[in-house]
């Protein structure tokens, strides 16, 4: 039976042990924190992430935490709320790609995760030092002294991946000039406007804030997108004041100024660029996620493409549990099966990379002013009712990775 380690509890690496658990195959995560807790505020479900949540089987319990959105894409102009256009989600979102799109508290999303996974499968307070790969498998060693065996290895260790800096040469990221606020208002302290299930998005000169309910509707989640200046820190723990968070917006329109006043204290980010990887499988070992495939936040796919990844890897190692090289060796051929319109060769995860550094793509951060140069293509997105069902008997591993679009 193979042995699947994984480093990193995040959503990512919960989702990974979540999906091959279901398939019968082993996994153990190994979290560095001493508690399982996700850093951040509210992020957006779009249809293809809630498609994976069903197949976990959580997505009831979901549902019960999260919002499902009426409106989506609610463009706002800064000076007055004008409402430029909207999305009616309720009637599109489930017709179009077979689920709703919803917004939710990171922390509840890692925790309806979480629960797909057995208690025994997580051990927390394991900061990975090293790795060794052998033909017998790879060796992990701990800072605490404790060392491990499996057969196959996932970093979902993040933007940070140590198991990426192992297996690639560094390659500094590139500034974009841009950073990101994010806050949460109690629902208690939000005008009536920012307390519906609609995702608005106010633009202005240089700069856009998004909004929506969280938590059942009892926070307010906001992400404002501003000039970065020479601010440089990428961290998700990084704060600023509520001051500086209003100083950027001070001449828009009142109703949003009252919202952000309210705001609890903010975090600030840099929002840096990766260059997408050639690879990111090694043999036994292989990266998910952001670890692998990082993202900014305009597209709202970097959970979705980490969940995705998560499905079709444990497909493959379900499918080739005698040779979990072999295994992976067939991961690597179905993400770069060429499939139109994506570009031959290109993952879907590394095509959507530079889309994403976008303001004005799509998903969160959405609508910055901005001009699409002549010939750039949208992302495809084909309806739902166009897809062959992802969970029928005898899909191989290549036609899992097309049916996950």
């Amino acid at each position: 039976m193979t042995r699947v380690a994984i480093v990193g509890g995040g959503l990512g690496g919960l989702a990974a042990a979540a999906f091959l658990h279901q398939a019968g195959v082993p996994a153990v995560v190994y979290e560095q924190a001493r508690e399982l807790r996700e850093v951040g505020a509210g992020i957006m479900v779009a249809p293809n992430a809630a498609r994976m949540l069903r197949r976990l089987g959580v997505l009831g319990a979901f549902s019960q935490r999260a919002v499902q959105l009426g409106t989506g894409w609610e463009f706002r102009r800064w000076q007055d709320g004008t409402v430029l256009s909207a999305q009616d989600l309720t009637a599109k979102s489930a017709r179009l790609y077979g689920e709703h799109t919803y917004t939710v508290h990171r922390a509840d999303l890692l925790d309806v995760i979480k629960g797909a996974v057995p208690t025994d499968a997580v051990r927390l307070g394991k900061r990975l030092d090293d790795f060794s790969v052998s033909e017998a498998g790879v060796r992990l060693s701990f800072a605490d002294g404790q060392r491990a065996e499996a057969d196959v290895l996932i970093g979902a260790d993040g933007i940070h991946s140590t198991i990426r800096a192992a297996l690639t040469e560094p390659v500094p990221p590139t500034h974009s000039g841009m950073s990101a606020f994010r806050a949460l208002v109690p629902a208690a302290a939000a005008p009536e406007f920012a307390r519906r299930p609609a995702q608005a998005v106010w633009l202005g000169p240089g700069r856009h804030v998004v909004h929506y309910p969280v938590s059942g509707g009892e926070l307010i989640n906001m992400v404002a997108v501003t000039p970065a200046g020479d601010y440089v820190t990428e961290s998700w723990t990084a704060t600023a004041t509520v001051a500086e968070f209003l100083a950027e917006f001070e001449s828009w329109d009142d109703r949003l100024t009252s919202l952000i006043k309210a705001a609890s204290t903010p975090g600030r980010w840099a929002l840096l660029i990766r260059q997408p990887l050639p690879r990111w499988t090694w043999g036994p070992v292989t990266l998910l996620g952001d670890a692998a495939h990082p993202m900014l936040p305009f597209l709202g796919q970097g959970a979705a493409q980490a969940f995705e990844d998560a499905a079709v890897l444990a497909s493959c190692l379900a499918d080739g549990p005698a040779d979990p090289g072999q295994a992976l060796a067939a991961l690597r051929v179905a993400a770069h099966r060429p499939r139109e319109p994506r570009p031959a060769g290109q993952p879907r995860p590394r095509r959507l990379q530079p889309p994403a550094r976008r303001p004005g793509a799509a998903g969160e951060g959405r609508g910055t002013p901005s001009r699409r140069p002549a010939g750039r293509q949208r992302v495809d997105v084909r309806p739902r009712s166009r897809q062959p069902e992802l969970t029928r008997p005898g899909v191989s591993v290549c036609e899992t990775r097309r049916l996950l679009t």
